[in-house]
C-alpha cells in the first residue's frame, strides 16, 4: 500500500492550492482516506474525509466553507482543494488510507501560506 501526496507549495494569503493523493495497493472507492496536516510541536490534525458510505465527507471547523475533499476513482486519487488560504492554514499535509482497521500514511507535501 502506498499513498502519494503532491501539489504543495508557497501560496500567498486568499489564494488556492488543490493537493493530490495517489493511492496504490489501496481502493479509494471502498475506503475511507483522510486528510490531515501538522504544524512542528503539534498534534496532527484531521482536516477531511470521504467515506466509502455514499462518499460521505467531513470537515474540521477550521477548514470548513473554504476546503473541499472529493475522489476520482479512476485515477485512484483522492484531493484536496483549498481555498481562500490563510498564514494558519501553513503545515505539512498527510493524507491517510483505513483499511480493515489498519491506517495507511503518506509522506506529506508542505503548504506554506505567506505573503
Amino acid at each position: 500500500v502506498q499513498f502519494v501526496e503532491s501539489g504543495g507549495g508557497l501560496v500567498q494569503p486568499g489564494g488556492s492550492l488543490r493537493l493530490s493523493c495517489a493511492a496504490s495497493g489501496f481502493t479509494i472507492s471502498t475506503n475511507t482516506v483522510s486528510w490531515y496536516r501538522q504544524v512542528p510541536g503539534k498534534e496532527r490534525e484531521l482536516v477531511a474525509f470521504i467515506s466509502s458510505v455514499d462518499g460521505n465527507t467531513y470537515y474540521g471547523d477550521s477548514v470548513k466553507d473554504r476546503f473541499t475533499i472529493s475522489r476520482d476513482n479512476a485515477k485512484n486519487t483522492v484531493y484536496l482543494q483549498m481555498n481562500s488560504l490563510k498564514p494558519e492554514d501553513t503545515a505539512v499535509y498527510y493524507c491517510k488510507g483505513n483499511r480493515w482497521g489498519v491506517g495507511y500514511w503518506g509522506q506529506g507535501t508542505m503548504v506554506t501560506v505567506s505573503s
